[in-house]
């Protein structure tokens, strides 16, 4: 089983404190949900956990080389590339194209064909980046808000989505909506 451990886990910004004392784990058998208020330290607990920060103080215990895949707050695409270019750009020569085109039909992208990221929707932008995360080699998945943006249909696809292609692997995902804790069958952590 791969576990993730975070004990006692605390960061600052100057005299503002973003996470105090949180600890808690995240197996691969369970989806696991972060929810608090806006400026509490959502993303920054994902940053700390993926390396991209460090904490205060406090220990974050990983899988030996853990690879993570993320979709962030910003979509992170090349606007001036169409989604399977996108895709490519991520995984070079490992893209399995039949895998890829699957996913982007569940997602609801194949429609998009040849049209360049810059021409779509921000719902149409946050599921392509939730596809990149989902098809990147990767042992956890750090997903910020996958969901923003997206209308009812949509969300209930990328849920579906997530819970098939992240089996197997711990996830960590930031929301606000309690449904989507629910739609992914999720453990709720509040910060």
């Amino acid at each position: 089983m791969k576990v993730i451990s975070v004990k006692h886990l605390q960061k600052s910004y100057g005299t503002q404190r973003v996470l105090d004392d949180v600890t808690f784990t995240v197996t691969d058998d369970q989806i696991t949900c972060v929810m608090a208020p806006s400026g509490v330290g959502k993303t920054t607990l994902l940053q700390i956990l993926m390396g991209l920060e460090k904490p205060d103080s406090g220990t974050v215990s990983l899988p030996s080389n853990c690879r993570w895949a993320a979709v962030f707050q910003e979509d992170r695409l090349l606007e001036h590339l169409d989604a399977m270019e996108n895709l490519k750009f991520v995984l070079g020569n490992d893209i399995d194209l039949t895998d890829a085109k699957s996913l982007l039909e569940d997602l609801g992208l194949t429609e998009l064909e040849g049209k360049l990221v810059r021409d779509y929707s921000g719902g149409m932008k946050r599921r392509l980046a939730l596809a990149r995360a989902l098809l990147a080699p990767a042992d956890a998945l750090a997903l910020d808000e996958p969901f923003s943006g997206l209308d009812e249909d949509n969300r209930e696809k990328a849920i579906d989505c997530i819970r098939r292609r992240a089996e197997g692997k711990p996830v960590l995902l930031v929301t606000h909506n309690e449904d989507d804790v629910a739609g992914l069958n999720a453990k709720l952590i509040r910060l």
